[in-house]
């Protein structure tokens, strides 16, 4: 009789990341592929309902759909490229900032677990219900309330007009900082209430990432003489580099799923009835996702060290 042949640690380890998953993968060979190959479908395919039925007929149309969604339709290209823009823009920022506040925060303070709370606040605040019931809210204290907030926009205005941020940027100009780099910059800084929204699971994740660092490596460091820079660059960076690649996973999808091709789709579909070309504005913007997904990764993955 053989002896079944031990696994080793890092097979053990494999297999409980295998079970892991197993939950996610049926649910997305159940629901998500069909879905999937539905929009497919549909994108080359013509879409009419039948009234009274509930049904629907689907006639070949080939690439006619694409070809509507390129060379017609007004807004569709503006929108996904402003939309992969925004995605390039907010990604790196969201995920160095998150990385900023989690160092921040993982050092003891009172009230570290009050901060940490309000940072989550956004990720809570974005859900449906709660943002319906402020909008209803919103709605209830016109007049009263929001009359005040009107008043402090319209002083801040009036501020801002003193000091325009075109002030600053010719002066960064002057001192011959790159065109490209301030236009990044400026980006990001019109959309830094986005990134800081944004920013809530990312901060929690690298929270976990830095309390599993072990402090040896922090004290050998400070016998060797190290200074904070090179303790960061040496240890913190490379020990959650693998966490980096997570977070930057989660920002590009979250950042997809959030983005104005989608909600285009969504208004194609059940606005327009034009299921066929939204299907296209979904299939198309998944598919650089996805592209952008794996060029990331890729080359993240090569640059991390993993610590076993």
């Amino acid at each position: 009789m053989k002896k079944r042949k031990k696994l080793t640690l890092l097979q053990k380890r494999m297999r409980t990341g295998y079970l892991f998953i197993l939950p996610w993968f049926v649910g997305f060979l159940i629901f998500y592929v069909r879905s999937l190959f539905m929009t497919g479908q549909f994108a080359f395919s013509n879409l009419q309902t039948i009234p009274g039925e509930g049904g629907y007929t689907l006639t070949p149309v080939g690439w006619e759909n694409f070809i509507y969604a390129f060379r017609v339709h007004g807004s569709f290209k503006q929108v996904l490229t402003t939309s992969v823009m925004n995605m390039l823009v907010d990604v790196p920022l969201i995920t160095f900032f998150s990385l900023f506040m989690a160092m921040l925060l993982n050092k003891k303070f009172p009230g570290r677990f009050v901060i940490r709370a309000i940072f989550f606040l956004p990720i809570i605040l974005n859900s449906g219900a709660i943002t319906a019931a402020m909008e209803l809210s919103e709605q209830m204290m016109s007049g009263g309330i929001s009359s005040v907030s009107e008043e402090i926009a319209s002083s801040a205005a009036g501020a801002g007009a003193v000091m325009s941020i075109d002030y600053f940027i010719d002066l960064f100009m002057s001192l011959g900082i790159p065109v490209k780099l301030l236009d990044y910059v400026v980006a990001a800084v019109a959309r830094i209430n986005d990134i800081i929204s944004a920013s809530g699971v990312q901060i929690i994740i690298f929270i976990a990432a830095l309390q599993s660092i072990p402090g040896s490596l922090y004290e050998v460091a400070k016998i060797e003489g190290a200074t904070g820079y090179e303790t960061f660059w040496k240890i913190t960076f490379p020990m959650v580099m693998p966490h980096i690649i997570t977070n930057v996973v989660y920002t590009i999808v979250d950042s997809f799923t959030e983005s104005e091709v989608v909600d285009l789709a969504y208004k194609t579909a059940f606005t327009d009835y034009n299921y066929g070309l939204s299907s296209v504005f979904s299939l198309v913007s998944t598919i650089i996702t996805c592209v952008i997904l794996v060029t990331v990764c890729g080359f993240i993955s090569k640059r991390t060290f993993y610590y076993n």
